[in-house]
């Protein structure tokens, strides 16, 4: 059973809240004024005790609840959407307090965070960009660091497979969804204004990144157990990523998915049964091309036409940004400069429909110049280094070019400030952790104590 709670800890939340009910209408009773701070301090201590007693279960509903988009069904109907993703990524940290508060902590050396918080410091010293406030380039830098955060948790391995499985599910849950809500009338299911793409209950962007990681969790889950449901979980994210039209990630996530079937040594999942797979692919790829020249109106077809070329408008952007990075170009601006250089209201940003980067070698060089972007990448490197080289080959094999596949995606898109990052990363610390796969393939894998 993968999602275990500890059956004292939900007695005691319920003691609580039973108490704190008891307290908040007492309170109710002699000061009317402290009903609400009572039943609010109740309510907060009595969700952390259940966390605490099950952070296997609280992480899921948090992984399940960051893939569905809430920033924008939700935000469309209550809130607004920055405000949300602030409330989801505080939610994952109060999660992951607990799983340090249940499993303790363990040293990370090289994580990301560091570089983040480096970036922060060198931004105080040189000065923020003059749109950058302190409390927003602090916000920023929660934001970018909450991403790595679980490696800092000594994570058991029925966490990592209860992660892994929520990972491949999410873009199926998320576009699930979709259908109710547009059914709904909430949000259209599909968008685009030069051809169909899936949206889900967000935005097709989102959705890709998304099964991106339900791809990676497919696949490495496929290599280490060779099971037939992973090979269809494989095939639904990958169909899913398709539909949304999102060409980058559509070749990056297919390009690494064959390397690893070509280069990944794993007796679970033997050469015949990876090349059948592969000419399957082909041969899907193969009616696809075919049936573009009869269809139109999906962007994927169109895709598949050659009618869709060029970086959708992006490049028009980066000047901007170029021009930032080098008025300072070693130490950049701050941490959160680059979310602020451009206005919502700017001709540009109503254009394109965006205020990003989609180039996050571009943004991170607003926020920390070339120090700070160099010591990112060496810092990635070295934590993928770090993490894998005690990992079975198979594991070290996918998650390498999963990185490397990372690196080359951060060209063209917003992988490390959009909520994708947050699941993504959780995702790859569970895999780090060394428990992503099934334990009876993990028992067949050979480790080795060094790269």
């Amino acid at each position: 059973m993968l999602i275990r709670a500890s059956v004292p800890g939900l007695s005691r939340a319920a003691m609580i809240g039973a108490g704190g009910l008891a307290v908040a209408a007492a309170a109710a009773a002699v000061a009317p004024g402290l009903f609400l701070i009572a039943l609010t301090a109740a309510a907060v201590l009595c969700i952390g005790l259940v966390v605490l007693a099950a952070p296997t279960a609280a992480t899921v509903a948090w992984l399940f609840a960051v893939g569905t988009m809430p920033d924008m069904w939700l935000g469309d109907l209550w809130s607004d959407g920055p405000t949300i993703i602030a409330a989801m990524k505080l939610a994952g940290l109060a999660v992951l307090g607990c799983c340090v508060a249940r499993w303790c902590i363990r040293p990370d050396p090289f994580n990301p965070g560091f570089a983040f918080l480096a970036m922060f410091g060198l931004g105080l010293a040189h000065g923020l960009h003059p749109s950058l406030s302190l409390g927003e380039s602090l916000r920023s830098l929660l934001g970018s660091a909450a991403p790595f955060a679980f490696s800092f948790a000594n994570l058991p391995r029925r966490w990592s497979r209860a992660v892994a499985r929520s990972v491949q599910l999410i873009p199926l849950f998320a576009l699930l969804l979709g259908m109710v809500l547009g059914a709904l009338g909430v949000r259209p299911l599909f968008t685009g204004q030069t051809g169909l793409r899936l949206a889900g209950p967000g935005h097709p962007a989102f959705l890709a990144g998304f099964a991106m990681a339900g791809i990676w969790a497919s696949l490495l889950a496929l290599l280490l157990g060779g099971r037939r449901r992973d090979i269809v979980l494989l095939g639904v994210n990958f169909a899913i990523l398709a539909l949304t039209g999102a060409r980058g990630p559509l070749a990056i996530a297919s390009v690494v998915t064959v390397l690893a079937l070509v280069l990944a040594p794993a007796p679970a999942f033997p050469a015949v049964r990876r090349a059948a797979l592969l000419v399957t692919a082909g041969l899907a790829l193969v009616a696809l091309v075919a049936l573009s020249e009869e269809a139109s109106g999906i962007r994927l077809l169109g895709i598949l036409r050659g009618d869709e070329a060029g970086l959708s408008g992006r490049d028009l952007i980066w000047p901007i940004f170029r021009d930032v990075r080098d008025a300072s170009p070693w130490v950049g601006w701050g941490v959160g400069a680059g979310k602020v250089l451009v206005a919502e209201d700017d001709p540009l940003a109503r254009l394109l429909g965006t205020t990003a980067a989609h180039n996050e070698y571009l943004r991170i060089g607003v926020d920390g110049g070339w120090l700070g972007l160099g010591l990112l990448v060496v810092m990635f490197v070295a934590w993928t280094w770090w993490h894998t080289r005690r990992l079975s080959p198979t594991e070290r094999v996918v998650l390498r070019l999963v990185m490397a596949g990372f690196a080359v995606h951060a060209y063209t898109d917003n992988v490390l400030i959009a909520t994708t990052a947050s699941v993504l990363f959780t995702w790859v610390s569970a895999a780090f952790a060394g428990g992503a796969g099934s334990a009876q393939a993990r028992l067949a894998q050979p480790v080795l104590e060094s790269a």
